[in-house]
Formats: structure tokens, sequence, C-alpha cells
């Protein structure tokens, strides 16, 4: 199972239908505004990091009004 943390930034007075889209992906578990350089964070789970890659450019990245992300991966202490 992999983990991402999808730090999103939305197009000025989008927010609120950048966050409606995301809303709509499944593999989003979660999703909360912010204050401050990002606009919103997800946590997304997927089967291995590649499928983790295409969620992030197929399902949020090509959202209307998503001008940028950044992603953090999740892994576990050995």
């Amino acid at each position: 199972m992999a983990i991402g943390y999808v730090l999103i930034t939305a197009a000025p007075a989008h927010e609120h239908e950048v966050y409606k889209e995301l809303s709509k992906v499944p593999e989003i578990i979660e999703l909360r505004p912010l204050f401050g350089e990002y606009d919103l964070i997800a946590k997304i789970e997927a089967e291995d990091f590649e499928k983790l890659g295409s969620i992030i450019i197929n399902k949020i990245r090509s959202i209307e009004g998503v001008i940028d992300t950044k992603t953090l991966t999740g892994t576990r202490f050995l």
C-alpha cells in the first residue's frame, strides 16, 4: 500500500470548485482546506507508487483550477 499527501494550490477564487471535484476522487481518503502557501491537502491511498502517481496526474492535476501540486510520500520506520 502506498500513501501520499498532496499539497494543492488552486486558482484564486476556485478553491471551492477544486475541493468539490477532489471530493469525488475515491482514492482520496482525507481532504482538508488550508491557510497559507497551499490551499488544500489530500491524503491518498493506492496499491503502489505507480498507481499513486497516476492518480495525481490523471485525477488531481487534471482538475480545472488546480495550479500546482507537491506530493509527499509516506513510509514506515524500519
